[in-house]
């Protein structure tokens, strides 16, 4: 155990922390079907659900749609169903979503129904076979969906995520007492590697965590004793420090940082304290009873770029990614989640690292496209300079989408003007996006670890603190969320803890939220046409 070894670099926090004080419209042939004040208020109540969900809130925009009746003319009836089939998706309601797309197949032209219908069956087919046997007989016969949830039940879906659903912040007052589902542990262990191969991670994760501990917006809250313990970013050391954390007396341990290690710790026949693990382990391994798994991953930002995607009204995707581990991770992810919701890749092009002459491959990929179409660039900053001014060169007006591997952290507005228009999920924190939490800009400017690439470990390493008292909580209580640096963090009922992060633009060189996190920019993405 690392005794007595940080008080210097806490003092160094402490002193850090003390600065502190304390939408798209519809098109113009869209704005003139109808005549009459029916039909005029029924295309404001579309209007103002495209804008709802552009800035992602699903809910407002199914209020907004509820209020246009079925007697609408047919192109605002038309344009209300896909709104509401792309709202129920970011929900995660898949079959109310499919039967949207019903209904609105039938308002086409008989040539145009069968990619309606499609779509459906392979939103349908993203619940999985037994889910969908659950459904089939609960079924109204004349439930305009039923035939297709039997056609998707034939259908071998996609490996889709369960997106998480956040609905209500933690720690809701009850009068005088403490907040709700707070629980902090009286002694923490945090295992985190001090030396060894990752200990710079390490010391990203442990810089943000206690500084988490030391900004505590909540009087009412008690600190816990934390105890940290080097794993020497190994699965034999982590297991040892587990093992003598318990032997001091904790009653929870946060780490390790590995996957190796997460999984060693896991395959321990008996694990007296539990865990909130900061990865998940490789493979399959189940999270033990009793405790939890958080993890900043790509295969999650690929499942959430493919659900934006889809949101937006974009059922088509020509991916252009790097060669690298994180970019195939992310990219199967995002494959399996996009076709999972009806949207399919029409391109995929590997772009090897070294190579800067890409224009062939843009000429041949941008082939055919279509308005529903939209580029994702998983690639790391440099390869992006690259392509961005190639796509336009080649007269490309096809949006462009990434994942945070697109921006490293450090702002260049001069060369990230090359990357103008890109919008990208990312960590709220990086942007002062998340209320109540340490100024990031003042932060980096005192502590290497808050800036730079290892600013999203800090934050993780923040969050880690801030799920600490809720864990228990938050396992009972799905839709609950921490509002974190990282994301708003909720819980499935197998421990994992999921982050919803926000959608962020360049602009001006400038990586500033839009969209889903702290504004809306009018004109984003077009509003859906008919075919």
């Amino acid at each position: 155990m690392l005794r007595n070894r940080f008080h210097a670099h806490i003092a160094a926090l402490l002193a850090a922390l003390a600065l502190f004080s304390g939408c798209a419209t519809l098109g113009p042939s869209q704005q003139q079907v109808g005549e009459g004040p029916h039909a005029r208020s029924a295309i404001e109540h579309v209007r103002a659900a495209n804008t709802a969900l552009q800035r992602g809130d699903a809910q407002a925009a199914l209020k907004q749609l509820a209020a246009v009746p079925p007697d609408a003319p047919p192109d605002v009836r038309r344009q209300a169903l896909d709104l509401q089939a792309r709202a129920q998706l970011a929900s995660g309601d898949r079959l109310a979503a499919a039967r949207s797309l019903i209904q609105r197949a039938a308002l086409l032209p008989p040539a145009a129904q069968a990619p309606e219908q499609q779509q459906a069956v392979a939103i349908l087919a993203g619940m999985g076979r037994e889910s969908l046997a659950q459904v089939y007989p609960m079924l109204a016969d004349n439930d305009p969906v039923k035939p297709w949830v039997q056609k998707a039940i034939a259908r071998p879906g996609a490996a889709a995520r369960v997106l998480p659903q956040p609905n209500q912040p933690v720690g809701t007052m009850q009068g005088a007492a403490a907040p709700q589902g707070y629980a902090m542990p009286a002694k923490v262990a945090l295992l985190l590697p001090a030396t060894g191969p990752v200990a710079v991670a390490g010391a990203a994760v442990r810089d943000g965590f206690f500084t988490a501990y030391f900004h505590t917006p909540v009087t009412r809250e008690r600190r816990p004793t934390i105890s940290v313990y080097d794993t020497g970013g190994t699965a034999d050391g982590s297991v040892t420090a587990y093992q003598q954390a318990v032997a001091d007396g904790a009653t929870l341990v946060v780490g390790p940082l590995g996957r190796d290690a997460v999984g060693a710790i896991f395959a321990q026949p008996n694990l007296p304290v539990p865990v909130l693990a900061l990865n998940h382990p490789q493979g399959s391994t189940p999270t033990p009873a009793g405790s939890y798994e958080f993890a900043l991953s790509p295969e999650a930002e690929g499942a959430q770029l493919a659900a934006h995607l889809i949101t937006l009204g974009l059922h088509a995707a020509i991916a252009f990614r790097g060669a690298d581990d994180t970019a195939s991770r992310t990219f199967d992810a995002f494959r399996s989640q996009f076709e999972s919701l009806g949207g399919q890749v029409a391109n995929d092009i590997v772009l090897q690292q070294g190579s800067v002459d890409f224009a062939g491959q843009v000429q041949a990929a941008l082939a055919g496209s279509g308005s529903q179409t939209g580029i994702v660039a998983l690639l790391r900053p440099a390869q992006a300079r690259l392509l961005l001014p190639q796509l336009r060169l080649a007269r490309s007006t096809l949006p462009v989408f990434s994942t945070s591997m697109v921006y490293s952290g450090d702002g260049n507005p001069t060369a990230d003007a090359d990357l103008d228009g890109v919008r990208f999920c990312d960590e709220p924190w990086l942007y002062d996006a998340q209320a109540g939490l340490p100024d990031h800009t003042t932060l980096a400017s005192q502590l290497v670890t808050a800036g730079g690439p290892a600013a999203r470990l800090f934050a993780f390493g923040m969050d880690a603190y801030a799920l600490v008292p809720y864990l228990g909580w938050m396992r009972s209580h799905p839709g609950n969320y921490v509002p974190g640096a990282s994301g708003q963090l909720t819980m499935d009922a197998f421990g994992h803890v999921q982050r919803t992060p926000i959608w962020v633009e360049f602009q001006g060189g400038v990586a500033r939220p839009v969209a889903a996190g702290l504004e809306t920019q009018p004109g984003d993405v077009p509003a859906p046409t008919d075919p």
